[in-house]
């Protein structure tokens, strides 16, 4: 049973849109080592569990949890990165513009290659693809029934999606995409540190190998912002009714190569507070979302009695 609030686990900062650098977010999405494809592999092994080793049982749906946040919050900022051209947002007005406000789902000037199927097929939203336009496959989830072997591959998961978003932060400049990249680039790493810490438990010793890929992230201004707060050795637990992961996840990072990725483990009893979530803008030209005026209304008459019930 999961509940729900409607806000957005992270802040995605406001710049111009970018379609080349929403498709290549696709990746970090719907790609192999994306977000859904954690978020699937680990609530699965969390639905399969087996025996009673309830702190490990923990450790996984915890993370899983996380992860729907992060789909959702990938998904948002491809949205954003799509969603209005410069051209109807009230900027580089020409004459002839108004006549095909979707021009920029075909345009080469300056922002490299999008695609097209975010224009064409989603309105201007994500879509549960790779940056290749590949769909998204439950083949990818990984599923062994056997606890330190998927604990093992949830690590090198964790890790090549962290290798896949170092590589996406150094892309693109735009502001949008990188508050959502170094999020998820601190993100990963504490998910490393977290699997780690579980294969320690069972006696596995990480010598110099973590993280992966292994290097001062503190480059990334971004990112660095992030590791200051300590964000890279928190595992929330997402329980309501008691969590036993702290047994597990506790004592020294296992990314203890640096005086930056080292540090102490935590377990929070509070999940974050998140940041307020607003729906896209209604984008007439796409037929999103299609409402006549006089459902509109209606639509906007039951809001108008919610907040007087409230």
């Amino acid at each position: 049973m999961f509940f729900h609030v409607q806000k957005l686990i992270n802040e995605i900062v406001p710049d111009e849109p970018d379609p080349a650098a929403a498709n290549a977010l696709q990746e970090g999405l719907g790609g192999q080592f994306g977000e859904m494809r954690t978020m699937m592999q680990y609530l699965f092994q969390s639905f399969n569990f087996r025996g009673k080793a309830k702190p490990y049982l923990d450790v996984i749906q915890g993370v899983g949890i996380e992860e729907i946040s992060h789909v959702e919050l990938i998904a948002t900022t491809i949205n954003r990165l799509v969603d209005g051209s410069p051209r109807y947002q009230g900027k580089e007005m020409g004459e002839g513009c108004n006549s095909t406000p979707l021009k920029v789902a075909l345009d080469r000037n300056g922002q490299g290659h999008g695609n097209i199927h975010h224009f064409l097929v989603a309105a201007q939203g994500a879509m549960p693809v790779d940056a290749a336009g590949n769909p998204w496959s439950g083949s990818y989830v990984y599923n062994s029934g056997n606890l330190s072997l998927d604990l093992l591959y949830n690590l090198m998961l964790e890790s090549t999606g962290r290798l896949q978003k170092c590589r996406l932060y150094e892309m693109t400049a735009n502001k949008t995409a990188r508050s959502t990249i170094s999020y998820l680039i601190v993100r990963d790493h504490a998910h490393e540190n977290v699997f780690a810490k579980a294969l320690e438990s069972l006696g596995v010793n990480w010598n110099k190998l973590l993280p992966i890929p292994n290097f001062d992230a503190t480059q990334f201004p971004e990112v660095k912002q992030l590791m200051e707060k300590g964000l890279h050795n928190q595992q929330y637990h997402w329980r309501l009714d008691g969590s036993e992961m702290a047994k597990i996840i506790t004592g020294q990072s296992p990314s203890t190569t640096s005086e930056h990725n080292g540090g102490t483990l935590q377990v929070p009893k509070q999940a974050p507070e998140g940041v307020p979530f607003t729906p896209g803008d209604v984008r007439p030209e796409e037929f999103a979302p299609g409402l006549s005026h006089d459902i509109e209304a209606m639509a906007e008459q039951v809001m108008q009695a919610a907040k007087h019930v409230r």
